[in-house]
């Protein structure tokens, strides 16, 4: 449905809950001010209601996790018969049947769906933690400390994952405590920006000393860059030559995001890791981090104590939704459905190009980015989109871009107003 604005945005009840937040939370989490943000009371397909009654579109997947739609069937009912059944287990002492179902159907829309044999899995919470786990196992396959990764790249704020993050904004105040394992390239935009890069790659690569090349097959906090053709492929021929490992990143562009089952799938380039979380469960913190068997059997075996683990690992609950959300994306039609909403997307999103601010408008299947001219607009164009109905976010070290990671739940009538009403907020924020 549309959205319905009943009361001023954030309404009595969004401000009274920002104030007792703002007494009791860490200051620096969430983002308060006057006019923002709005609290989030239920959810249903692509909508999203208030404390206060209102109704938005949301056009952000609640951060690319909800790519099925909110409180869709599958969600319902998993929750509802798991939750009665089990809801905690004992992930790495006496774990649920489930966990081993998910390991087996990781592997199978994984590495065996790529044809290359057993994959393995190491499970977590985040998404960050996956990167964590991917970290770990590069140094225990290879023996060598360091990885390859990009400018602009996000792999979440874990003092690993942290290190390997393109974005110096998280790292600045901790660079004190992180360690200098890190080596970073450009990440390509052109295919002059892909030719450029291969030697630079390659002179880092000669000293032998990196273990992983850490990538997002579409950058996607970092903007929504779409790479050129060509560029996994560059990195699998170069990790190949060096003895290296190539680990995707696909938290974000997992599960039909780019309109594929995997981001990597565009360029058919087989990592040997591949991160994964968000939709893959659709509702829950899960994740998983699945390599190549050969790669993941270079962990110990357990001898009653893990190396790596935490208390929610393979949670019921959690595995539940990650099954059923494979089942869900496991459907004959999906790439079908996605090149037609893509292309609904496209026709939604083209006009904006040719307004004197936008620099580029680009994407691939339910990820899409809007970069503007100016720094700092993204923050602009998100609050002021609340008060027509949208929930928006940005993207981009400078705040520059739009980003837009909308659900399959949206309709043809739902998508073109969205990208009306997207043009009619640019024009409204020019004029102010």
């Amino acid at each position: 449905m549309l959205p319905k604005l009943t009361t001023e945005i954030p309404g009595r009840k969004s401000r009274d809950l920002a104030r007792r937040l703002k007494a009791h939370e860490s200051r620096n989490v969430t983002y308060l001010s006057d006019d923002f943000p709005v609290f989030w009371e239920r959810a249903e397909g692509a909508n999203v209601w208030d404390v206060d009654g209102n109704c938005f579109l949301d056009l952000t997947s609640a951060f690319g996790v909800a790519t099925a739609g909110f409180a869709c069937d599958y969600k319902r009912q998993t929750f509802a018969w798991q939750g009665a059944l089990l809801e905690h287990g004992m992930g790495d002492v006496h774990p649920s049947a489930l966990k081993v179902e998910l390991c087996e159907r990781l592997s199978q829309v994984t590495f065996e769906r790529w044809g290359v044999g057993a994959g393995k899995a190491i499970l977590g919470n985040s998404g960050f933690e996956a990167v964590e786990a991917a970290l770990k196992t590069s140094w225990l396959a290879t023996g060598k400390r360091r990885v390859l990764a990009f400018e602009g790249a996000y792999h979440g704020l874990g003092f690993g994952s942290l290190t390997a993050n393109g974005w110096e904004f998280f790292k600045a105040p901790f660079r004190p405590m992180l360690a200098d394992f890190a080596d970073f390239v450009s990440y390509p935009r052109t295919a002059g920006d892909l030719a450029k890069l291969e030697p630079l790659i390659t002179k880092i690569l000669s000293r032998g000393e990196t273990g992983v090349i850490l990538v997002e097959p579409v950058l996607g906090r970092g903007g929504e860059v779409v790479p050129p053709d060509g560029f996994l492929q560059l990195l699998r021929r170069l990790a190949d030559q060096h003895d290296s490992l190539l680990a995707f990143d696909e938290i974000y562009t997992g599960f039909f995001r780019t309109g594929k089952w995997f981001a990597c799938d565009h360029e058919k380039v087989v990592p040997d890791l591949i991160c994964l979380g968000k939709a893959l469960s659709g509702a829950y913190p899960v994740s998983a981090c699945v390599g190549k068997a050969g790669v993941m059997d270079a962990w110990p075996e357990s001898a009653g104590e893990a190396l790596h683990t935490s208390t929610f690992l393979g949670n019921p609950v959690g595995c539940a939704l990650a099954l059923a959300s494979i089942e869900f994306w496991s459907q004959a039609n999906r790439e079908r459905e996605l090149a037609k909403l893509e292309e609904l997307w496209q026709q939604a999103l083209s006009p904006l190009a040719s307004l004197p601010e936008v620099v580029q408008v680009r994407g691939r299947g339910l990820l899409w980015g809007v970069e503007f001219k100016m720094p700092g607009i993204a923050g602009t164009l998100m609050t002021k989109g609340l008060q027509r109905g949208l929930v928006l976010l940005g993207a981009g070290q400078d705040g520059q871009v739009l980003s837009l990671a909308p659900t399959v739940a949206l309709t043809p009538e739902e998508i073109a107003f969205a990208g009306a009403e997207i043009e009619k907020l640019i024009r409204a924020v020019r004029s102010t």
